[in-house]
């Protein structure tokens, strides 16, 4: 597939390592990456960083065109060995660090990777042991740990299948690489080169991987950064993980197209973050509705000296309006926009832009980026309905499967069928208003969820919401929600909460119970996991986890 306008950068730049050389170039004394486990680089060192794990890669006997994935949290080594792989035509395979071994071993078996760049040891867990217990990988040949050796050792080549190799050992092999091997493969990157596989939330059965092109990204988030305003020089924190569109896609890739710095961080820990804003005199966040609440509602905040903060982009999730006035207010934000997109559509399909006035931000996800469609295929008489989107950064389709998952989301005109459902107003704005299985019927009426969450978050006292359908005799289904109290908030009766429902809501609306939570339970991605919310909603005194 050719992509057209993927020369929209004015250096013609249209593959990542054709981004990566020009950047270094422009801005090589910019900080390009400071961890919190103390690693800066700027661009012009990551440049020769990123070519010496290509090197490496390619001393080992990997090539364009194989897949390598990567299994660990948001680091400088993340990136560096990510890029590394890009550089010349490797694809890469982001893999979700709350996996399990079984969930990893399908990823990797899926995508045919044949090498994996992995953090052992992270959230306690034994990932390499749970890789081996999933079963036989044949085509996986080099492990590379990017933290701390396994306590009992490398394991050798030929006990599992794959030569595991600690991450310093790895780099010293590029020394063998051939002369010019590295070149000649980076300048054989095309747009059109697949880029990564991008495994889906896994929300509907097993994940799905959606491949992604150089051109794709380039083309996309070089609009995308311009719309935001992203600028050289911007300190970009990067709470989302890599392995999300949000956090590699929005979040690394952008501060590479941009020249800004990227701030990656392992584990949301709202008191360490703040600390870090002020420290790092960090200028923009991108990220979910919750990650903004979850540092709103730290006790530390107000200790903290945040103005510094000048941009925010949020998505992900239905977002409710008073979120975004709280954070002009509370986190000191100036510019702050809302965007939709999906792994399917390389991540973004809609934003809002710099100017637009507050209601537009408060109240859509804004506009098609350009040479993208958004159209609605009504599901009822009111003007809303699913959602869809085509376009260049439309996906081809899933990978290995083009008759079954793609042909249910791709139509023949080559419209994606996203599942959310929403509208578009008189100026082509987005409005969502929820999901096709979020939603529940109350007596023979449809409701959705977002509009009830979105309610709620405008009490005083409820910094989140979220609402699920609950069986019930009589009715068929009922509405539950679930609810975090803003810090310092005087207590509110269940009673107090449902009173305010009545007075905004037609009755079939109400929810018949509430639940406090401390925090709404969520995926890694910052998703509310509304199925962790569901099954213990059968017992309105159950207490669902608050992580997964």
């Amino acid at each position: 597939m050719t992509t057209p306008g993927a020369d929209l950068r004015p250096d013609g730049a249209a593959t990542i390592p054709a981004v990566l050389r020009s950047t270094a170039d422009r801005h090589g004394a910019i900080e390009a990456i400071a961890d919190d486990g103390g690693t800066r680089l700027d661009y012009a060192r990551l440049l020769v960083e990123v070519e010496q794990v290509a090197a490496a890669l390619l001393a080992r006997g990997l090539r364009p065109g194989d897949v390598v994935a990567v299994w660990a949290p948001n680091s400088a080594r993340w990136a560096v060995a990510a890029l590394g792989c890009l550089h010349v035509g490797i694809t890469l395979v982001p893999v979700n660090t709350r996996y399990r071994g079984e969930e990893a071993h399908h990823v990797l078996a899926r995508s045919r990777a044949v090498g994996l760049f992995v953090e052992h040891g992270f959230l306690g867990q034994d990932h390499l042991g749970m890789l081996r217990g999933a079963g036989p990988l044949p085509g996986l040949r080099t492990v590379v740990t990017l933290g701390e050796p396994r306590p009992e050792g490398p394991v050798p080549e030929g006990a599992v299948g794959w030569a595991e190799l600690p991450w310093e050992e790895f780099l010293a092999g590029a020394d063998s690489c051939p002369h010019g091997a590295v070149a000649a493969a980076r300048d054989a990157v095309t747009p059109d080169t697949r880029m990564q596989v991008m495994f889906t939330s896994g929300t509907t059965g097993r994940p799905k991987g959606v491949p992604h092109t150089h051109g794709q990204v380039v083309r996309l988030y070089t609009t995308y950064t311009g719309n935001l305003g992203l600028r050289a020089g911007d300190r970009y924190l990067l709470v989302n993980p890599f392995f999300h569109s949000f956090g590699l896609l929005a979040g690394l890739l952008s501060c590479l197209v941009r020249g800004a710095t990227a701030l990656p961080v392992r584990r949301l820990d709202p008191r360490s973050v703040l600390e870090l804003i002020e420290r790092e005199r960090v200028t923009g966040i991108p990220g979910p509705p919750t990650l903004y609440a979850t540092l709103m509602n730290d006790p530390t905040r107000l200790q903290r000296d945040l103005s510094s903060l000048r941009l925010a982009v949020t998505g992900a999730a239905v977002i409710p309006s008073e979120l975004i006035r709280r954070m002009r207010s509370d986190l000191g934000f100036r510019d702050i926009l809302t965007a939709y997109g999906l792994t399917e559509i390389t991540g973004v399909a809609t934003m809002c832009r710099l100017g637009d006035p507050d209601d537009l931000v408060e109240s859509t996800s804004g506009r098609a980026v350009d040479d993208v469609e958004v159209a609605i295929d009504p599901v009822g008489g009111d003007g809303s309905g699913e959602i869809l989107v085509r376009g260049y950064n439309v996906m081809s389709g899933y990978l290995g499967d083009p008759e079954a998952a793609t042909a249910a989301a791709l139509d023949a005109d080559g419209w994606l069928h996203t599942g959310d459902i929403g509208h578009l107003d008189e100026g082509g704005n987005l409005h969502i208003t929820g999901r096709l299985g979020d939603m529940f019927i109350v007596g023979g009426f449809n409701v959705s969820p977002a509009e009830v969450e979105q309610l709620l978050c405008r009490h005083p006292a409820v910094s989140e919401a979220a609402v699920v359908g609950v069986p019930d005799e009589r009715l068929g289904e009922v509405g539950r929600a679930f609810v975090v109290l803003r810090h310092g908030a005087a207590p509110s009766t269940e009673e107090e909460l449902l009173a305010w429902c009545r007075e905004r809501l037609a009755n079939f609306k109400v929810p018949r119970s509430v639940v406090v939570l401390p925090e709404l339970p969520r995926a890694a991605t910052g998703k509310v996991a509304k199925a962790a919310l569901r099954e213990p909603a059968l017992n309105k005194n159950a207490r669902p986890s608050a992580t997964r």
